[in-house]
């Protein structure tokens, strides 16, 4: 901006004062004195006054200024300045803080909102699932009905995508305390490094752009909570926002199910992709040919009587989910684990039905009915030290309950009666096992952006 068309000496005339007013067609002028600081303010209306009341166009423009005016700083928000010219401002000047003209706002040329930069965040919710587990295999389906009942509760996984101008790649996850870096996609995809799940979905994605991305949770690795799906999701979850075509909630879980699955060969089921994507409680029909992702309509009534019933610890047990996957393919089979495993999905029929009327209880009664069938599944989903956990806490309130995921450790969920919780959690955490609060999640995957600077 010129300044020169806003701004004169105060020791100028007013007919010096005129041809500046002329100059920047708002009818104003800026007036400083010898440090170069605004001292004042003139229009074109005082200066005539003062003319037609005897003033000479030789007077000194500090005869008139008026001294008490309105002004801005460089910091002031747009909200400030549209107050500004709300009250009858024409033309603001912008001041440094030793009082020096930096710039004129004027009615017509508000500054617009500039365009900062973007970041995309994501958080995506784990699932735990009452009963169906292992029906969810593909080996298991492609001759069965396979059959999940699951629900995502309130432990998320997030992430944070910023877009670089260049083709390089960083990738830090809080969780594993592991920062990788690379010139571009290619050279990512060739790293060798504990990332390589995150390296696999960004492979299948395929971005065309340089990116930061970071990811932390809010649960441990290995929890049994389908964790590495939800970490997925949400790294996709990310991608998504500075997508044009959206990939819809199946794509997304699909995506997923690519990465991990096929193309890491990752063993383990379907349920996990859809649950932290679709959020909610979900009853899921797996066939051969067809997947039927179905959300419960429960009350609230419902939700909050089985969160106020549930108890979720974390066993804090080392454990392989791959090597039990394999070995439970291995055991699937057999034709009489075959059977077991269809008598879960009659089970998690019955959940689901127990669910929808409200019969609290029965849903403790049949989670011990799961369990007791899941254990056979496979040598590695239960040991000695489980079994104790277990009896234990059935002695001190559990009705039922299950381990979450493939076996072997990570997190349990138990059910006991309200007038037990307290007793079941007291022994819990007697024994050094750790007890999370939850509520269940509603949303499922969400994303969105937001600038840098979001003044």
């Amino acid at each position: 901006m010129n300044l020169k068309k806003w701004q004169i000496s105060q020791n100028k005339s007013l007919k010096d004062g005129l041809k500046v007013i002329e100059s920047n067609h708002c009818g104003i002028l800026f007036a400083y004195d010898k440090q170069m600081k605004i001292v004042g303010v003139a229009t074109d209306g005082d200066i005539r006054r003062n003319l037609l009341e005897g003033k000479k166009l030789n007077s000194k423009i500090s005869s008139l200024i008026n001294k008490n005016f309105i002004s801005a700083c460089t910091e002031s928000s747009r909200e400030e300045l549209m107050k500004k010219f709300d009250i009858g401002i024409t033309a603001i000047p912008i001041l440094s803080e030793d009082k020096q003209l930096q710039n004129v706002v004027t009615r017509d040329s508000l500054p617009i909102i500039n365009q900062g930069e973007i970041y995309a965040r994501s958080r995506s919710p784990v699932r735990v699932t009452f009963g169906g587990g292992g029906s969810d295999l593909t080996h298991y389906f492609k001759n069965e009905r396979g059959a999940v009942l699951n629900a995502t509760i309130s432990i998320f996984s997030h992430s944070l995508l910023k877009k670089r101008a260049d083709k390089k790649i960083k990738i830090c996850s809080y969780d594993l305390d592991e920062t990788i870096m690379a010139e571009n996609l290619q050279e990512l995809i060739e790293i060798q490094s504990p990332l390589k799940l995150i390296q696999s979905i960004i492979e299948t994605i395929n971005p065309d752009f340089g990116f930061e991305l970071y990811i932390n949770s809010d649960f441990p690795v290995g929890s049994g909570l389908g964790g590495s799906s939800t970490v997925m999701s949400s790294v996709i979850g990310c991608f998504n926002e500075f997508r044009h075509d959206k990939w819809n909630l199946h794509e997304i879980a699909e995506l997923g199910y690519q990465a991990e699955r096929i193309l890491m060969g990752v063993s383990g089921g379907w349920q996990d992709q859809y649950a932290s994507v679709f959020g909610g409680f979900n009853f899921m029909e797996f066939n051969y040919d067809n997947n039927n992702i179905t959300p419960l309509r429960l009350s609230k009534d419902i939700i909050f009587e089985l969160e106020a019933n549930l108890v979720l610890c974390d066993l804090n047990l080392p454990h392989d989910s791959n090597k039990i996957h394999d070995d439970q393919k291995i055991e699937m089979a057999k034709p009489e684990v075959n059977k077991l495993v269809s008598l879960n999905v009659s089970l998690t029929d019955k959940i689901k039905d127990s669910l929808i009327k409200g019969k609290i209880i029965d849903i403790g009664k049949s989670l011990d009915k799961v369990w007791e069938l899941k254990k056979k599944f496979g040598k590695k989903i239960t040991n000695p030290e489980i079994d104790k956990i277990y009896k234990k806490a059935k002695e001190n309130g559990a009705i039922g309950g299950k381990l979450l995921g493939a076996g072997g450790g990570g997190f349990f969920l138990f059910y006991a009666s309200s007038l037990r919780k307290n007793d079941l959690v007291n022994h819990l955490e007697s024994t050094g096992k750790i007890v999370r609060n939850f509520q269940f999640d509603e949303l499922g995957l969400q994303s969105w952006k937001i600038r840098q600077n979001n003044s």
